[in-house]
């Protein structure tokens, strides 16, 4: 699997560095070059873990934290050159699941992010000693890895994908609301622009063709969506 680190970052050439030690290791950097886009790259391109800096153009790290809060658990690592305990307080009091200071070691950076996807996607996520599994005619879903499985096919699913997931294989064959998986997805719905729904769909959809599903999470006009048992594979 190749997990995906968002780096927010304005120098460039700390960007650049952080950049070449991520992709070292065999992860996926994304580096944000918009810093008034922030939010939307973020639900654009779902990330595993986000490095954020405070010093930010416009609007500071600590904004932006609690902007992606909202809307994901995803492991935020904060980066600054703000070293007081004040500012770390912030930064976790906004959200961030760790803190580092500048200047850093890249190996340091590295090994908080290895710890930080264990945390919440390896073999210290929550409730892997009783891991659950949802079935439903030959698909099968891991929530707490997370995990899709079908026909000796799987991939790795986002947190949201998975509860998402999970929600349409439970209530399958029937339809499910928008506002239902509105309010399974996000706490505080007041904050969600109905297409971030749109977009976790279409990101399950392609999941389910890299196991070999074709057109099984189907759109009911005026209503919301229904997972179909009828699969249609790949030939």
């Amino acid at each position: 699997m190749e997990y995906r680190i968002m780096l927010v970052e304005d120098d460039v050439s700390i960007a650049n560095l952080l950049s070449s030690h991520i992709e070292k290791y065999g992860y996926k950097a994304i580096m944000v070059r918009d810093f008034n886009r922030i939010l939307d790259i973020f639900i654009e391109t779902d990330p595993h873990l986000v490095l954020l800096d405070i010093n930010l153009p416009k609007y500071d790290g600590y904004y932006w934290c609690r902007k992606i809060r909202q809307i994901s658990k995803a492991p935020i690592i904060m980066i600054s050159a703000r070293d007081s305990e004040m500012d770390q307080v912030m930064g976790i009091e906004s959200g961030a699941d760790d803190y580092i200071t500048k200047p850093f070691y890249y190996d340091v950076v590295i090994a908080k992010i290895k710890s930080q996807l264990r945390r919440c996607y390896g073999i210290f996520a929550p409730d892997m000693s009783e891991e659950r599994k949802i079935e439903l005619e030959g698909l099968i879903l891991y929530p707490e890895r997370p995990e899709l499985h079908f026909n000796g096919n799987s991939t790795v699913l986002t947190k949201k994908e998975a509860v998402l997931a999970e929600t349409l294989m439970r209530m399958s064959p029937r339809a499910v609301s928008r506002d239902v998986l509105m309010e399974k997805l996000w706490d505080d719905q007041a904050f969600i622009d109905e297409n971030t729904l749109n977009v976790n769909v279409a990101r399950l959809r392609r999941k389910l063709q890299e196991v070999g599903i074709e057109e099984a999470l189907e759109t009911v006009r005026g209503h919301g969506y229904r997972l179909n048992v009828t699969w249609r594979e790949k030939q």
